[in-house]
């Protein structure tokens, strides 16, 4: 009995130990919560911020952070380091800037996973958490006028351009299934506004190194 006892324990830690070794190669992850203040997120300062707290929570450290958003003077872009970038479960998902921007990502629902290695709720799930914050175009540049204030404001006013991390929504359209730019948020960038259209103020991390 004991012997069985020691080799199952020995099971665990073996286990436990390819699991943490598997996430500590992360370098991307999307955020399983947001400020809690919509797209009001401390500028691109406090957004970075959250990602190296939420990584840190996770077990992952040593890695510089930083949200993939633009700003009124900013690429998102240019902001992200040079990849690869690989998810909790050790999955790449895209290896450099350009393979990023263009088809040859791997994102999607099973692939776009929180930092502790956890599929987002997407179109169809209750609630549905599919809208990403980015502010910016298709190939990763800004939209000034889609930032919520540099990512400051939390009221009725201004709005956020958003990506689908499902790659899904209301019809087949390119922006439907863009990662990074689908639509602007209506109503201001409020948590209950980017929760009207299928959000919760969450947003991309990636490591620059």
């Amino acid at each position: 009995m004991r012997r069985l006892l020691l080799a199952t324990a020995a099971a665990l830690i073996a286990a436990a130990g390819v699991a943490y070794s598997q996430n500590a190669t992360m370098s991307f992850f999307v955020t399983s919560v947001g400020s809690g203040k919509g797209a009001d997120l401390g500028g691109l300062k406090g957004a970075d911020a959250h990602c190296a707290s939420l990584a840190e929570a996770a077990g992952v450290t040593g890695k510089t952070w930083h949200a993939y958003l633009s700003s009124s003077d900013t690429d998102a872009r240019d902001r992200i380091g040079k990849g690869p970038w690989v998810n909790a479960k050790g999955v790449k998902i895209a290896g450099d800037v350009a393979s990023l921007h263009s088809d040859a990502n791997a994102l999607s629902k099973q692939t776009a996973l929180n930092e502790k290695g956890e599929v987002v709720n997407g179109r169809g799930d209750t609630p549905n958490r599919h809208d990403m914050l980015t502010g910016s175009k298709p190939d990763g540049t800004r939209i000034a006028d889609q930032t919520c204030g540099d990512w400051t404001l939390s009221g009725a006013e201004g709005a956020a351009m958003m990506g689908h991390h499902d790659r899904t929504g209301l019809d087949d359209s390119a922006a439907a299934h863009s990662w990074n730019s689908s639509h602007a948020s209506r109503g201001g960038c409020s948590q209950e506004a980017l929760k009207g259209t299928g959000g919760d103020g969450l947003f991309y991390c990636f490591a620059i190194d």
